[in-house]
């Protein structure tokens, strides 16, 4: 069973674990596939967010942040962004903390939720999010510079909550 709670600055080094292969991919996420730990774990922990981590049989094998999407009068709309162990991959953390996090952020007090860059050939994460009641709002031609394939096109994601 995938269990989801707050994360706790213990977590640190085991969230890093997940951060570091995930980002070093240079194919989902906008980091610096070279950010150093202390670069992204400053992101991770920043004030402004809830950060989470998924344990599956002791271990941690997910972890995500909720944050406000926009500040002041856009702060009514969560942005989330999920990692997942590649060792974890197929077992369902993804969508467990998809699920968990819709929960979640309505409980904050948000209306929707938005992802600003789901890179596009990331099909696995694209679906997931279609499963999980998300739309693709726009497209942004050329939005990510994808370490194989060169600048792709990104979609944005929206629900309501």
């Amino acid at each position: 069973m995938i269990d989801i709670r707050k994360a706790t600055s213990a977590d640190r080094d085991s969230i890093w674990e997940i951060i570091q292969p995930v980002i070093a991919g240079g194919d989902t996420y906008a980091f610096d596939p070279n950010s150093s730990k202390e670069k992204m774990l400053a992101y991770w922990y920043g004030p402004d967010r809830h950060t989470y981590v998924a344990e599956l049989n002791g271990n941690l094998v997910g972890t995500f942040v909720l944050r406000d999407n926009q500040p002041d009068l856009g702060s009514h709309i969560a942005n989330g962004s999920y990692m997942t162990s590649p060792a974890a991959s197929g077992q369902g953390v993804g969508k467990a903390m998809g699920e968990f996090s819709i929960v979640e952020a309505r409980r904050l007090g948000y209306k929707a939720m938005q992802f600003n860059i789901v890179v596009k050939s990331n099909e696995r994460a694209v679906r997931l999010w279609q499963k999980l009641g998300f739309a693709i709002i726009g497209e942004i031609p050329e939005a990510f510079n994808h370490k194989q394939n060169g600048l792709t096109n990104a979609y944005i994601m929206y629900r309501k909550l």
